[in-house]
């Protein structure tokens, strides 16, 4: 499927069209539950982004990034990764987090600015959310190239925008996973914006998958708003990576529906036919025709989402608003695996301050 869907074939892998209808060659051997629990995780990130808009706005957590109109990408693609496989995503990730089973919970304490957002469970090979723009995409590839030493059979996933494809981080990850073939999938979320700055000031080249080419390995480019392809290029990279070391660049070509984040200003720089337009490829509602049409979709079943995904929320805002804020050791303890002697001297002479102060 990647291969006959280059990006320099001129098309996208498309398997729901808008009003969603399958092409059935295309269609991933899913069964009912998983079919249905992508439509739940969707449904989920959706309202719980929604409730992180809330929030922000009542100062109940700091700067937020929304995910509205992401939600296939994140949803599909998570859903083809297996436990043993390593994630690292960035700033605009709910989804990839629900989906894998990270507590909502931690996700609501990391925009609260609390350091136990980041205390992933062990079970998850999950890494901390990356804000600085393309500095995850380098770790990834070390993480991969790890695993290649180590003779694991586990791929390593990395998410990131559009944006970043114009930080020397990103030539320098895909440039080393084409040399040392590690067992790489990059997931470029392209969604039309860098903040303000369009795609079309980001780069020349037609797609931006095509990029992989001149770093010796596939990309694709992927219906971003239809759950079913992500799902599907996604794991047929990631089983690439696993069994053949072959890295992969995946185009997920989307829209940000929302703005960059609650500090934004989206409607001075695009247009409201141009959100209206998109408005009309909601992957919800595509992929909500799609189950109806399978005879998956009904309003019992909406009404039992909706409500799963409301008890989710508000029990974890509950939970996140009584963890006790971070301690002063937080700061200072997950830089390296043990304290250097540099650090545990820097956090006795602020404790001692502290104490000085009466603080």
């Amino acid at each position: 499927m990647i291969e006959k869907y280059g990006p320099l074939r001129g098309e996208k892998l498309q398997i729901l069209d808008e009003n969603g209808q399958a092409r059935p060659e295309l269609e991933p051997k899913l069964d009912a539950p998983d079919l249905k629990r992508l439509y739940s995780l969707m449904v989920t990130t959706r309202a719980a982004d929604l409730k992180a808009l809330k929030l922000q706005r009542q100062g109940r957590i700091g700067t937020f990034a929304p995910s509205l109109g992401h939600e296939a990408c994140q949803v599909g693609s998570a859903f083809a990764l297996e436990k043993k496989d390593w994630v690292f995503p960035y700033f605009r990730d709910l989804g990839t987090y629900l989906t894998l089973g990270l507590p909502l919970k931690s996700y609501y304490l990391y925009w609260m600015g609390n350091e136990a957002s980041m205390h992933i469970p062990p079970d998850l090979n999950i890494f901390t959310i990356s804000v600085p723009v393309g500095s995850q995409l380098p770790q990834a590839v070390g993480c991969a190239l790890a695993a290649k030493i180590k003779k694991e059979a586990a791929a390593v996933l990395a998410y990131f925008g559009d944006g970043a494809t114009s930080e020397g981080d990103f030539s320098e990850a895909l440039n080393f996973a084409g040399v040392f073939r590690t067992p790489n999938v990059f997931v470029c979320y392209n969604n039309q914006y860098a903040i303000s700055t369009p795609v079309s000031k980001q780069t020349a080249a037609r797609t931006i998958a095509q990029k992989a080419i001149a770093y010796g390995f596939a990309g694709i480019v992927v219906d971003g708003n239809d759950v079913l392809a992500m799902y599907a290029a996604t794991k047929e990279a990631l089983e690439k990576a696993r069994s053949s070391g072959e890295p992969t660049l995946i185009e997920a070509f989307t829209y940000r529906m929302g703005n960059h984040t609650t500090s934004d200003d989206a409607a001075r720089y695009r247009t409201e036919d141009e959100v209206n337009a998109w408005a009309k490829k909601d992957p919800i509602e595509r992929y909500k025709l799609y189950l109806k049409g399978k005879g998956l979709w009904d309003e019992a079943f909406e009404n039992q989402t909706q409500k799963e995904a409301e008890d989710l929320i508000n029990d974890a805002v509950e939970k996140a608003e009584s963890t006790p804020p971070p301690s002063l050791d937080d700061l200072f303890s997950y830089t390296y695996k043990n304290m250097t002697p540099d650090l545990t001297e820097e956090l006795n002479d602020l404790k001692a301050f502290l104490k000085e102060a009466g603080k």
